[in-house]
């Protein structure tokens, strides 16, 4: 009997095999987005076991997981509480993963093992001690640590998400000190925008001038300040922003009108709902204003709501398993926004991802509708994202963009991930993406006399559509 994971697993025809093992599989990555800590690249950490690097990492853990051990039934204390130890916490994983049967997390779980360890056993509670142990032997060596992972599964560039306020300390560290892949910060500005609590605001824009060197009094000077970080995070070689977001926002403002409203939040006033409206509005023009001059792409992800469960979010904060899809409209706003950017001739190669399915069409055709024949491919439908960034989340957004734009100018996958070891998700999606364009080759749909072509777009696909894109 063949292992779970084996060469050609969910290939499901000839010409997927000969697409996948031929044009994609041997691809260098750009992973563009993701949330790896620059710290711990920095200093090429090497993690106390499996269950520091799989489940808990301080603030950093896998909340895939965690949502699908509470789903089992294991108790709080086991996964970010006062009884998680490694075993314990390792070994209630080991007890959900046969029931993560048809979760990504199944399929992910164990193209790592094999990927990342060489481990083809299924993990269960009868084979959990064994791998426990292998795992760990192997992450105690030198070829086990964070750079080398990295290295491992030929990662070209790597890109950060960075708040404006970073020093960005660890990724002059890296430059110092090459590994062979190129990590480069993200700029993502999402807490200079969030005046809903007027408190928190303030002391974020202390640190935020702080690092530009000068006070923020009103908001012209934010978004001076804002400018500086720029300049600095492009000198350190940023050529990406990106902007986790409910919705768009287009509402009409005035300059007196943000400059009244900055004002009300520095006197400690929380912003009523029609002037949240227009400073997130005027932020994000200018946010993408920025960009565009500079020469960078911009992305967006819409459609999370997050920290329903205020009683865990008041325990043990964000980031934690307790986000979800949004129910918003984002097509008006999103259309007025992009056509204000493009009528003041500022509108920056963009990338554009929904966590909501029912949003699939209509982000694909939003871009769509404001490519410029200036840049192949300038205004992008992203890979599918989080809750979506699984098997059918995948095929409906590439049959989403090849069925309303050119499957042949995406960019591809990137990881959108904490962990060192999420790259075998680059093959995930490489198999998805050749089983796709095998079927329809195979049924007829695309001409098996032009596999050069063929062969040639996935590979774009794959690695050099991102190369040339970005152009890091």
């Amino acid at each position: 009997m063949s292992n779970f994971i084996h060469e050609d697993f969910m290939l499901s025809n000839g010409t997927a095999k000969e697409l996948f093992h031929g044009s994609a599989e041997a691809m260098p990555i750009i992973d563009y987005h993701c949330h790896l800590v620059p710290q711990q690249i920095a200093e090429n950490i090497q993690f106390r076991d499996i269950t520091q690097l799989w489940l808990v990492d301080g603030h950093y853990g896998d909340h895939y997981k965690w949502r699908a051990m509470r789903g089992n039934g294991i108790p709080e204390e086991y996964i970010t509480g006062d009884r998680q130890g490694s075993w314990a916490t390792f070994e209630k994983w080991a007890e959900t993963v046969p029931y993560t049967m048809r979760n990504p997390l199944y399929h992910w779980t164990h193209l790592e093992l094999s990927r990342v360890f060489g481990i083809d056993k299924l993990l269960s509670p009868k084979t959990a001690r064994e791998i426990y142990e292998e795992c760990n032997a192997k992450l105690a060596t030198e070829e086990f640590r964070g750079q080398a992972l990295i290295r491992k599964f030929g990662v070209e560039v790597v890109c950060t998400t960075d708040d404006p306020a970073d020093d960005l300390r660890w990724h002059k560290m890296i430059l110092e000190h090459p590994f062979g892949t190129k990590v480069i910060p993200a700029w993502r500005p999402d807490k200079a925008m969030a005046i809903e609590n007027p408190e928190a605001y303030k002391a974020y824009l202390e640190q935020l001038g702080e690092a530009a060197g000068m006070e923020i009094r009103s908001y012209r000077d934010l978004q001076d300040a804002l400018a500086r970080r720029h300049e600095f995070f492009a000198s350190m070689g940023c050529k990406l922003s990106d902007h986790g977001l409910e919705t768009f926002y287009a509402a009409d403002y005035t300059e007196s009108g943000i400059e009244a409203i900055f004002a009300k939040v520095l006197s400690g006033k929380a912003p009523d709902a029609d002037e949240l409206e227009q400073f997130r509005s005027a932020f994000l023009y200018d946010q993408a204003v920025m960009d565009a001059e500079a020469g960078w792409a911009q992305q967006f992800h819409i459609g999370a709501i997050r920290n329903n469960n205020s009683r865990m979010f008041r325990s043990i904060g964000p980031d934690t398993g307790y986000d979800a899809i949004h129910d918003v409209q984002c097509a008006a706003a999103g259309h007025k926004f992009f056509d204000r950017l493009t009528l003041a001739g500022k509108l920056a190669k963009t990338i554009l991802y929904c966590l909501n399915p029912k949003d699939n069409e209509v982000l694909m055709t939003m871009a769509y509708t404001f490519n410029d024949g200036t840049v192949p491919g300038k205004m992008q439908f992203g890979s599918g994202w989080w809750f979506l960034d699984q098997e059918d989340g995948m095929r409906k957004q590439m049959n989403a963009l090849s069925a309303l734009g050119l499957f042949s100018r995406f960019v591809g996958m990137l990881t959108d991930s904490r962990s060192f070891i999420s790259y075998p998700r680059h093959e995930y999606f490489r198999r998805i993406l050749c089983d796709v364009i095998g079927n329809d080759v195979e049924s007829g749909r695309l001409p098996a006399s032009e596999m050069d072509r063929i062969s040639q777009m996935v590979k774009d696909i794959s690695y050099n559509n991102a190369k040339n894109y970005f152009n890091f």
